[in-house]
């Protein structure tokens, strides 16, 4: 299999697979640009696409940044290309779920909060080692971490950089699912297909209503809403 990101797609879902198993899919340079390479082509097709699936191959999802490329002073050309990249992620009109399994660490994790859905392997490890490696979050984790499972666990998980197992992150809204190694594809499958049904229309709505929400109180979510479903007759 050729390429850093693989994509696959099965009828209206598609299948993005993170593909450097020799290295746990460490997100390099060159990675992020691929990612980025896909994110920017779904977005233009429209509906044709209804889910998105983010995955890794071989032993684990995501390991983190690639720690080796840090390390050699590797500067990409835009900055903020890796954060606008999740942040695009996070924001496309489709449904997202990330499907992990072994390390999901740090980037990788802040790469699987940019979804909508998380399902994990019995056998995922989540960790953030911001921390430990002495480094601060720049793709996402201190803005969406809190919002998964409260300013207090967020802050437990990233001051400690203790990893936890996936039924410890079921338990605090960090997964949303914990299913078997065997059964995860099949799971997940059969959640993007389910989504895959609804009107896409309908579920870029939501997400975007969702994601207003979380920035203004009560009274203007509630007023956002009414405007803006205003032209649309849903029920």
């Amino acid at each position: 299999m050729n390429g850093l990101v693989l994509r696959d797609d099965v009828g209206p879902v598609t299948i993005l697979t993170l593909n450097r198993p020799e290295k746990l899919n460490a997100l390099s340079p060159e990675l992020f640009h691929e990612l980025r390479g896909h994110v920017d082509v779904i977005a233009k097709e429209g509906t044709q696409i209804r889910c998105i699936v983010v995955r890794g191959a071989g032993r684990s999802f995501c390991a983190g940044a690639d720690i080796n490329a840090l390390k050699a002073g590797i500067v990409m050309e835009d900055r903020e290309m890796r954060s606008e990249t999740l942040e695009r992620l996070g924001r496309m009109k489709q449904a997202v779920i990330a499907s992990v399994h072994g390390h999901c660490y740090t980037g990788g994790l802040e790469l699987a909060l940019a979804a909508d859905i998380i399902i994990a392997a019995t056998d995922t490890t989540f960790c953030d080692t911001h921390a430990k490696l002495g480094i601060a979050p720049r793709w996402g984790m201190s803005a969406r971490l809190p919002r998964r499972v409260g300013p207090a666990v967020a802050k437990r998980l990233s001051l400690t950089s203790e990893p936890i197992d996936a039924h410890e992150a079921l338990r605090i809204s960090l997964c949303d699912y914990v299913v078997s190694s065997e059964r995860r594809d099949t799971f997940t499958m059969g959640i993007a297909t389910n989504i895959a049904t609804n009107d896409p229309s309908s579920i870029a709505t939501i997400k975007h209503l969702y994601e207003n929400s979380l920035a203004v109180s009560l009274d203007e979510a509630l007023a956002y809403e009414r405007q803006y479903t205003s032209s649309t007759v849903l029920r």
